[in-house]
């Protein structure tokens, strides 16, 4: 019964393909894949270097989406898009963005544009051979001592040599998020645009940085949602699921408050405790279902992405701590899971040195675990990066302030995915090259997720007109707007980043 939540926390997150083009060429736009059937998207699919060191050698296929501009003398451009993870496929994304309330002046101003990175779904895909099993959240799991860390370690040392050994070895040290952005151009030129702009949410803002950095004079209007720290997801950036952990909770325990027929507590003080005497005793005693303290940690901390899962969180809650058994969580659903925790692995892995010693990750988890009791000693144990079979090709790219002033960044203040201090970390980074946008509100998402207007008009003048707040703009909270926040939870796939 572990697996079966854990799959569900992952998901909160012979077809017909259209002719193969050369960036060179100009693309065949044609019928999408059977099974993305969002409607107004046409596709085709690229070629691109898999070793860009090697451009004229072994070529893999990125597949592309395009939702058109119903206006043409009104369009732009193209809006590239990136739903994050990193592993999420983005074919159709563009129909989930409309879906999900993007304006009218938007769309007609950009043919928006979806991808499946390298390595995910109907672009040249990666494995590591994981078993159903196996296909659990790569976010570790709470380590309450030592002697877990070092369980943990061997447990990730298996799958990182699945990953070594599997049939698309061959592609681990190429499958990064640099590569992933020089893909990016080269969709940009087979498009034949001189520039690009860019929507990316969550791992997807650290992409869009990436680009921006590497292709300075080629990026238009830039807009990240959701911000990653300026060096990703590296053995530093991990750990901020912690920190966003505790930033998140106060919101859940307001609604809690708020309901008690839930029976969590009068007051905050009375929720937080309830956490801990519902993990305690999930510890020492897992339920029926096989859910022990560690899995309700990471339940907890998947349905904080959403206000919209709020209630069946507080559901769960309420069950696990009466004794009853708990319903599978909603989302969205992930047509393979597999694909997208292996190709996560090979750009997480890929794009940074992880430490390789034990000790170290058991010396991180004691720390977190005093500093952020509540999700510390999971954020902060170890990945199937410290024992990885390749070594990165290149250093990570350095975020800096260098290139045109045309990135703008919205975020939420209690994110628990991508916290404020990792945005923070990024607005700095990049300089006078950005400008933010904080939402006061809660959850993973800003533009358009929650209904904060003052955020959302920002971000949509910035992508019609190019303009943005002469300095950093702080909106005030809203009351939330659960509508789209519903959309995304079943759209869209909980990010794992």
């Amino acid at each position: 019964m572990r697996k079966s939540f854990s799959a569900a926390v992952v998901a909160i997150a012979v077809s017909v393909v259209p002719g193969v083009a050369s960036a060179s060429s100009a693309p065949q736009w044609g019928a999408c894949p059977a099974d993305v059937t969002a409607p107004g998207l046409e596709c085709t699919t690229l070629e691109v270097p898999l070793d860009y060191r090697k451009p004229d050698g072994r070529q893999i296929e990125v597949a592309v989406s395009r939702l058109k501009s119903a206006n043409p003398a009104q369009r732009r451009g193209i809006l590239l898009t990136n739903p994050g993870g990193p592993g999420g496929p983005g074919l159709e994304l563009p129909a989930q963005l409309k879906l999900l309330g993007w304006p009218q002046s938007v769309l007609d101003t950009y043919d928006v544009i979806g991808f499946d990175p390298r390595g995910v779904g109907h672009s040249t895909p990666v494995t590591c051979d994981l078993a159903l099993a196996q296909q659990t959240s790569n976010v570790p799991p709470y380590a309450l001592n030592p002697a877990d860390v070092t369980a943990r370690a061997e447990y990730v040392k298996g799958i990182a040599h699945q990953c070594g050994a599997s049939r698309t070895a061959s592609m681990l040290p190429y499958v990064t998020t640099a590569n992933t952005a020089r893909d990016m151009d080269r969709i940009r030129a087979a498009l034949g645009e001189p520039k690009l702009s860019y929507y990316g949410v969550s791992y997807g803002s650290y992409l869009g940085a990436v680009y921006t950095t590497l292709f300075p004079q080629r990026s238009d209007r830039i807009l990240l949602d959701s911000n990653v720290g300026p060096g990703g997801l590296d053995v530093t950036g991990s750990r901020m699921f912690a920190q966003g952990f505790d930033d998140r909770f106060p919101d859940f325990a307001a609604f809690a408050v708020a309901h008690p027929e839930y029976a969590l507590g009068a007051t905050p003080a009375q929720v937080k405790a309830k956490y801990f005497d519902i993990a305690a005793r999930l510890d020492a005693r897992p339920n029926s279902q096989g859910v022990d303290g560690k899995l309700f940690r990471q339940i907890t901390f998947g349905m904080f992405y959403y206000d919209a899962t709020l209630p069946y969180l507080a559901s769960a809650w309420h069950a696990l701590d009466t004794g009853q058994p708990i319903t599978q969580p909603p989302g969205g659903s992930i047509p393979d899971v597999e694909n997208l925790l292996s190709s996560q692995l090979y750009v997480v892995c890929g794009d940074s040195d992880w430490p390789e010693s034990v000790w170290t990750y058991q010396k991180n988890v004691a720390i977190d675990r005093a500093r952020h009791p509540m999700f510390g000693a999971a954020a902060a144990n170890v990945w199937a990066c410290a024992y990885w079979p390749s070594e990165p090709l290149e250093p990570p790219v350095r975020i800096g302030d260098r290139g045109p002033s045309d990135v703008l960044m919205v975020q939420n203040l209690r994110d628990p995915a991508t916290p404020l201090t990792g945005a923070l970390r990024l607005r700095r980074a990049l300089g006078d090259r950005t400008r933010i946008v904080t939402a006061d509100q809660g959850g993973h998402g800003t533009y358009l997720f929650n209904g904060n207007t003052c955020a959302n008009n920002a971000a949509t003048a910035f992508l019609t007109t190019g303009v943005r707040p002469a300095r950093d703009l702080a909106c005030a909270a809203e009351p939330a707007d659960q509508a789209p926040a519903a959309v995304a939870a079943e759209v869209l796939p909980v990010r794992l980043f």
